[in-house]
């Protein structure tokens, strides 16, 4: 690593650790080769971020992550560039001798894209192939170029994982910074994260975006939310606002503090102004010591976890995608999963039906095994759907339905919120779930089953209910 001196920390000397989190502005008029005398009119600006970058040189950072609204952006993933290196220059703002090259952490990157999908976050590694299918082109853009700088001018110069933001959620955005600091800590490296991203760009008439008054109220509150570390404030922010405002910098701030998520933290904001319409912000941060109660993730969000059912019914098929082999039976086997029991799975890609498939009673040893297979079903033989392909999984999502025993029934017995129903005419049988969207009184649930199973109107069929466990 270059910078500094023999017989300083050198890679691999610590476990994986999170140094730092900073929220660096991007606007090429703080570069003075770019700026000139401009750069005089955001002197508090570059003093900060001087400041910031002398600040967390000193903690000897081996690899530096950084998030750009300008990277790889993709609406419903992350983009982590996976090519060996990135090259960038500032050519475009009149300042072409202003230019880096940068190795990739490709093992940092996979990891963070690997424990962001066992979250079912999606995260989507831009190599060479990935490049060519969506016509990218690698680069370090701007949003990458700018903060950059500084850190080279205090000494930083590692490797990079370099990545975009994504219009996910901001749930999800937040749940992907806390993946990605576990990818960080299972590593061997010391990680300084970087968050790259402006304000408001509607501040004054004039400004690159235009005016908006909701410009001011954004950037006032960002720098409230952030001086007093109020996570779910910041995630709350009104969407009208944000969008009034014409920010690019809200997303990746959102990926930073989920880094933090789970940690006492001591931090600042250094500095904010917008001479120029749009608002630069700095700020710092340092997890210190583990904080279970400052975790969105475990806490508030506990109820969201996978459950154990969904958990392997998602394994199962990535399993199979990845190795062509089935999923062996979990061992020891969980209680809940040893019974015989029919079970569906279904596959949802963007809330949209991907696969269901099921059985209506038990065909395997266990529970688990149906599970499993019916994964696999789901996946890979609905006739309604081409098969699942490796690249969807991380955009997929799961849920299970464990059918109790059914019992004869007629149509007075039917609740569609609260039963399924199987019709039956000879050896032809028809199936529907419980409270499914658009299904609303029993005559359209037994309607729909009678067709699925082939029953024309006019032939008798025999009524049966059931309920259902439900897992996500």
């Amino acid at each position: 690593m270059k910078g500094w001196p023999a017989g300083h920390i050198k890679r691999g000397d610590f476990m994986g650790r999170l140094l730092d989190v900073v929220f660096m502005p991007h606007p090429p008029i703080m570069v003075p080769e770019v700026g000139g005398r401009e750069v005089e009119k955001i002197a508090a600006t570059v003093k900060a971020a001087e400041e910031v970058a002398t600040r967390v040189a000193e903690h000897r950072p081996e690899v530096v992550v950084i998030i750009s609204p300008h990277g790889p952006v993709f609406r419903d993933a992350v983009g982590i560039w996976a090519v060996p290196e990135l090259r960038g220059d500032l050519g475009a703002f009149g300042a072409g001798v202003v230019k880096f090259a940068y190795s990739l952490d490709l093992d940092l990157s996979r990891a963070i894209a690997g424990a962001a999908r066992e979250k079912g976050l999606p995260a989507v590694l831009l190599d060479g192939d990935a490049c060519r299918r969506y016509g990218l082109m690698p680069e370090l853009d701007h949003g990458m170029m700018v903060p950059l700088y500084y850190l080279r001018r205090a000494g930083i110069d590692t490797p990079l994982v370099a990545m975009g933001m994504a219009f996910l959620e901001r749930q999800q955005l937040y749940a992907f910074g806390a993946s990605l600091a576990r990818a960080i800590e299972a590593g061997p490296h010391r990680v300084l994260l970087v968050a790259s991203g402006d304000l408001s760009h509607r501040l004054q008439p004039g400004a690159p975006a235009g005016y908006d008054p909701r410009g001011r109220e954004f950037d006032r509150r960002v720098q409230e939310l952030l001086a007093g570390l109020d996570v779910q404030g910041f995630l709350a922010i009104p969407e009208e606002l944000a969008e009034g405002a014409g920010e690019c910098g809200l997303r990746s701030f959102i990926m930073g503090l989920g880094a933090l998520d789970g940690w006492k933290v001591r931090g600042e904001v250094l500095s904010y102004e917008g001479p120029f319409g749009v608002g630069y912000l700095i700020a710092h941060y340092e997890p210190m010591q583990r904080d279970p109660g400052r975790s969105l993730i475990a806490g508030v969000k506990r109820g969201r976890e996978e459950s154990l059912p969904v958990r392997l019914a998602r394994q199962s098929l990535e399993h199979y995608l990845r190795t062509g082999k089935v999923l062996p039976v979990p061992v020891p086997l969980p209680p809940e999963l040893a019974g015989r029991a029919g079970a569906f799975v279904s596959i949802k890609k963007h809330g949209n039906l991907r696969g269901c498939i099921g059985t209506i009673g038990p065909t395997r040893a266990n529970l688990a095994e149906e599970i499993i297979y019916n994964a696999l079903a789901a996946g890979l033989e609905d006739p309604r759907f081409p098969p699942v392909t490796v690249e969807e999984l991380p955009e997929l999502t799961y849920s299970v339905d464990v059918l109790g025993e059914p019992e004869p029934a007629t149509m007075a017995d039917l609740d569609p919120r609260v039963y399924g129903v199987i019709v039956s005419c000879g050896r032809r049988r028809g199936l529907l779930l419980p409270d499914l969207e658009g299904i609303d009184t029993a005559q359209e649930q037994v309607a729909i089953a009678r067709q699925k199973a082939g029953i024309k109107p006019n032939e008798p069929y025999r009524l049966e209910r059931f309920k259902v466990t439900r897992y996500h």
